[in-house]
């Protein structure tokens, strides 16, 4: 979470390097954005957001806060996001504009990578699978969703964990495992080396990046 300026920069440097692979937003990317809502337009607008609505004075929390909480809606509606507030670590990436639905209890570690269609949720109180107080999904480090993804119920996915393009989760998924189907699960790398890692602290170490880093 977002309790300072220094944690501001550094989340914004962790998703640009998380999405790039270098610290600098190239200036035809910037003119673009000014031009088309991009998602690490939207990403920039979230941490700030973050930041003003966690810090600063309660007057500042109000206003700014909440101007930002507006400014954040309206753009999330045209690239098609609804995301509450300090749900990500440092290292996010929206990969594309399209739907994520993320639910306000759900929260990830480190270097998520969300492609479109995805959602994450809880059960209707009209589905069968639904039990009072079940929660709402939680996230490790280092993982990867791919497009149509859909992850409900109070679940724990665990570090380094690829779930598959148009994937099912309704179970707790165990760290460095890849998901496909309906919460088939595969002894697999999971998400090793299927991002870059923004949030270098939380690189994996059996990661070509890491090993090449170091």
């Amino acid at each position: 979470m977002i309790r300072s300026k220094e944690d501001l920069k550094r989340y914004i440097k962790c998703d640009i390097v998380a999405r790039y692979g270098t610290e600098r937003i190239s200036i035809k990317e910037r003119f673009y954005a000014m031009l088309v809502p991009t998602p690490w337009k939207y990403q920039f607008i979230l941490r700030r957001a973050e930041y003003f609505n966690n810090c600063g004075s309660k007057l500042s929390r109000v206003v700014l806060g909440n101007a930002y909480r507006i400014k954040l809606n309206r753009y999330g509606a045209k690239c098609g996001y609804e995301i509450p507030l300090n749900s990500f670590g440092p290292g996010l990436v929206l990969v594309h504009k399209g739907t994520v639905v993320v639910n306000g209890n759900s929260h990830f570690g480190s270097n998520a990578r969300i492609h479109v269609c995805v959602n994450i949720g809880v059960f209707s109180r009209l589905d069968e699978h639904w039990e009072e107080n079940m929660g709402a999904p939680q996230f490790g480090d280092n993982v990867y969703i791919g497009p149509g993804a859909k992850i409900w119920g109070g679940v724990l996915i665990g570090d380094n964990v690829a779930i598959g393009a148009n994937s099912i989760v309704t179970k707790s998924i165990e760290s460095h495992k890849t998901v496909i189907g309906a919460n088939l699960v595969l002894n697999d790398k999971g998400s090793i080396d299927m991002m870059y890692y923004g949030d270098a602290q939380c690189m994996p170490h059996d990661s070509y990046q890491y090993k090449t880093h170091v």
